[in-house]
C-alpha cells in the first residue's frame, strides 16, 4: 500500500484550528448548554474569526456533531474503495464503517462522540440536523453502491433498506456504548467496534442481499 502523503504545514494548522473549535464547542456547550453559548463567544474562546469558523462548519449544530459526522464521511470514503467479496450489502457497509472507526485518530474522539451524543439528547436542533446529515449520508452511500456494484435498479428498495439497517445497527451500538460509558470506564473506540459487530450480526439475514467481487 502507498503511504498517505504527509500533510503540509498549512494543512496541519487548519486541522488544529478545526479540532480546537470542536473541542472548545463541546466543552462550552456541555458546561453552559447549547443555547447558552453564542457563536461569537465560541470564536473568541478559540481566538478565530467567524469567517474561519464558517470555513470549517455551517452552524453550531455542525460543530457540535462533527465527531460522528467525521466518522460517516470516512465511511463513505472507505465504502468507495472496500473490496466487495462475496458478502451482503450490510456486511460490506459494516466493514467500511469499521475501517472508518479505525481511522479515527485517537481515543479523544470517543470522548467527543460521548459529549456530542449527550448534547443531542437535550437539543432538538441537533436532532434535526442529525436527521438531515443521515439522509445525505444515505444518499451518498446509495450512489456509491450503484456506481461500484450496479445495485439499486428502479423499484429495488433493498439497497436503501441495507443502508438503513446499517445505520440502525450503528445507533443501537452507540446507545449501548454511551450507556456503558455513563456507568463505568471512559469510552473506548474499540468497544464501539465490538458493539457494532454484534448489532449487525443480530440483523435478520432474510432482509439482506449479496454482492460478488
Amino acid at each position: 500500500m502507498t503511504a498517505a502523503p504527509t500533510p503540509s504545514l498549512r494543512e496541519r494548522k487548519k486541522l488544529r484550528t478545526r479540532q480546537a473549535l470542536i473541542d472548545t464547542a463541546l466543552e462550552l456547550f456541555t458546561e453552559r448548554g447549547f443555547g447558552g453559548v453564542t457563536l461569537d463567544e465560541l470564536c473568541e474562546a478559540v481566538e478565530v474569526s467567524k469567517r474561519t469558523f464558517f470555513r470549517n462548519f455551517a452552524s453550531k449544530e455542525d460543530v457540535a456533531m462533527a465527531p460522528e459526522q467525521d466518522l460517516w464521511r470516512a465511511f463513505l470514503e472507505d465504502l468507495d474503495t472496500v473490496d466487495p467479496g462475496p458478502r451482503t450489502l450490510v456486511e460490506l457497509g459494516r466493514d467500511a464503517l469499521l475501517a472508518a472507526l479505525d481511522r479515527m485518530a485517537d481515543e479523544g474522539w470517543a470522548r467527543r462522540v460521548l459529549l456530542s451524543r449527550r448534547l443531542a439528547e437535550r437539543t432538538p436542533s441537533m436532532a434535526a440536523h442529525g436527521l438531515q446529515f443521515c439522509e445525505a449520508t444515505t444518499q451518498g452511500a446509495l450512489e456509491i453502491l450503484h456506481r461500484r456494484f450496479g445495485v439499486g435498479a428502479p423499484g429495488d428498495v433493498r439497497p436503501r433498506l441495507a443502508v438503513d439497517m446499517l445505520i440502525a445497527a450503528h445507533h443501537c451500538a452507540v446507545a449501548g456504548w454511551v450507556a456503558q460509558a455513563d456507568g463505568a470506564a471512559p469510552p473506548v473506540t474499540r468497544d464501539l467496534a465490538v458493539r457494532l459487530r454484534e448489532a449487525v450480526a443480530a440483523l435478520p439475514g432474510s432482509l439482506t442481499m449479496s454482492v460478488e467481487g
